[in-house]
């Protein structure tokens, strides 16, 4: 079962999917957000093209927990993106994605110009692999 996982920010969305077995993500692209229908429709294409059965949506959280204005943005986006695609969305906890992919870029002696133009897609196989690892056995979310 293959899974898509999405960081979604104002000005991107990192987009990885997993293999078709669902146990490991790869980062695939980083989407420059436009307008919303066009977003969507990008989506809907990858859903399509890699047969997805499932999308997991980073949800972004203070590091108390609590939820902020940027949380209500992403949750407003996958109910757009779910009237777009007919497939199952899930929530999954971002913090510190995104300073985990820099750090591994860090760690892979990625350039800070090539970082900044990869770290979305980073963070969202981050945010995946953690799901499929918790899917697993692994993990919970909290």
């Amino acid at each position: 079962m293959r899974v898509l996982g999405l960081d979604v920010g104002e000005k991107t969305i990192g987009v990885a999917v997993s293999d078709p077995l669902g146990i490991t993500a790869q980062g695939l692209q980083v989407i420059r957000r436009s307008a919303l229908d066009k977003d969507l429709e990008q989506l809907a294409k990858l859903v399509e093209s890699y047969q997805v059965e499932q999308i997991v949506v980073g949800m972004p959280r203070r590091t108390d927990g609590s939820y902020g204005p940027e949380a209500e943005k992403v949750e407003q986006f996958a109910k757009a993106l779910q009237q777009a695609v007919p497939v199952p969305i899930t929530f999954w906890d971002e913090r510190f994605s995104t300073v985990t992919a820099e750090r591994i870029l860090l760690e892979g002696d990625v350039s800070r110009a090539k970082r900044r133009k990869v770290v979305d897609k980073v963070a969202a196989s981050v945010i995946l692999q953690a799901y499929l690892d918790q899917q697993r056995g692994g993990l919970t979310n909290e």
